[in-house]
């Protein structure tokens, strides 16, 4: 989607780009963007009333989607496929390890106009009570997959959000001297809840949304019942009045990533390459990764910080 220029509001809490009010391609109807909000992340440190005082500078019934744990196919894309067909930007926070399973994807969310952050490399447990050694580590190796997922340092975001939520002082200094703004939410859809059912996440996401009447809303990309649910909240949200706004970092960043192709080789391997502007010229194409074919029982071992598989309750896996 193109934007124009409608508004510029400059103040400490960022810069204020209000969207063009255009036709969303094939969807007249469509919820949108309703504007860009840029935000300096050392004018920010942490955001969301769920755990701090201070949040976005949003108005009355505006919202960012946010996506935690991804990616994971099929559901990140069925995700992706919701937002494109409304033109809504949203902010993912990507767990290092999926990154690196997935990193076509990873392009995709990019490519498609969506801000990456980071969510640590393997969504360990308890993350309030690693070492600092332990924390620094998954901080450092999820930004380092992603960063190589995307091929592009600048394409990443500085924007963290926490495991679980699982927050201890300590852990807020290392973020903010590493200048990363720590996210967590104003309203969460727990969506996550085992037997959640999409209706039942839209109708916990709207009651939770009106009682604040604004607000970064927090769902996760892997799960079904969160990819079914989405088309509807997106469709609620507009019934009722409620504006998406898109955040971005301060800072240059790509227009777009070349995307990867997926060859067979010889070894029961999958060679992903660059895909260039002419893919038949082999000068041109570089090898960037290289994975083993996953079958559907090794999708799930990915995600060994959900004990049991998807379905469990996550409450319980992050001893909340």
């Amino acid at each position: 989607m193109r934007f124009i220029v409608a508004l510029f509001v400059c103040t400490v809490a960022g810069v204020s780009v209000a969207a063009a009010a255009e036709v969303c391609p094939g969807n007249p109807d469509a919820l949108g963007t309703s504007r860009v909000l840029t935000i300096n992340p050392g004018e920010f440190t942490r955001l969301g009333t769920v755990q701090y005082k201070q949040t976005l500078p949003l108005k009355d019934h505006e919202v960012v989607l946010t996506f935690d744990d991804g990616p994971l196919p099929p559901y990140s894309d069925i995700i992706l496929d919701a937002l494109a067909s409304q033109c809504v930007k949203a902010t993912y926070f990507l767990v290092g390890q999926m990154a690196h399973a997935y990193p076509s994807i990873v392009r995709r969310i990019y490519n498609e106009g969506h801000t990456i952050g980071t969510h640590s490399q393997h969504h360990p447990h308890a993350f309030e009570l690693l070492s600092m050694q332990r924390v620094e580590r998954e901080v450092d190796v999820g930004i380092n997959s992603v960063t190589a997922a995307l091929g592009d340092a600048n394409a990443l975001s500085p924007f963290f959000r926490l495991p679980g939520f699982g927050r201890t002082n300590a852990i807020e200094r290392f973020l903010e001297n590493k200048q990363l703004v720590t996210w967590s939410a104003d309203v969460d859809t727990n969506d996550w809840w085992r037997g959640s059912t999409p209706g039942a996440i839209v109708k916990r996401a709207m009651r939770r949304l009106d009682a604040k009447g604004r607000g970064i809303i927090l769902m996760h990309d892997i799960h079904r019942a969160t990819a079914m649910a989405l088309p509807i909240l997106l469709r609620e949200l507009k019934a009722n009045g409620y504006h998406v706004v898109h955040v971005t970092a301060a800072g240059e960043r790509p227009k777009s990533l070349p995307e990867l192709m997926a060859l067979p080789t010889t070894d029961g391997r999958v060679s992903l390459t660059v895909q260039t502007s002419d893919s038949s010229d082999s000068s041109v194409t570089r090898q960037s990764h290289r994975i083993r074919k996953r079958s559907e029982s090794r999708h799930h071992a990915v995600h060994s910080y959900y004990p049991g598989g998807l379905s469990d309750d996550r409450m319980s896996a992050f001893g909340q």
